[in-house]
């Protein structure tokens, strides 16, 4: 056997050291709008879980407080 069949667990491995032109990544390319897009209607869906929770949470106190009377 060789050295060079020694495992190192992927330490010391340059993976890309110089991007080509096939490969770069520019900001603003479709996968950065995409994952933007995802991000805003994600946090979206959030917001509308978040409010509706409170819906629920003031209608539940009201009559909480209806029956109460």
């Amino acid at each position: 056997m060789t050295d060079k069949n020694i495992d190192t667990g992927g330490q010391g491995m340059i993976v890309n050291p110089k991007p080509t032109t096939e490969n770069q990544d520019w900001d603003g390319d479709d996968a950065d709008r995409a994952d933007r897009l995802r991000f805003e209607e994600e946090q979206a869906m959030i917001r509308e879980q978040s409010e509706a929770r409170a819906a629920a949470k003031a209608a539940a106190e009201a009559n909480e407080e209806k029956d109460a009377s």
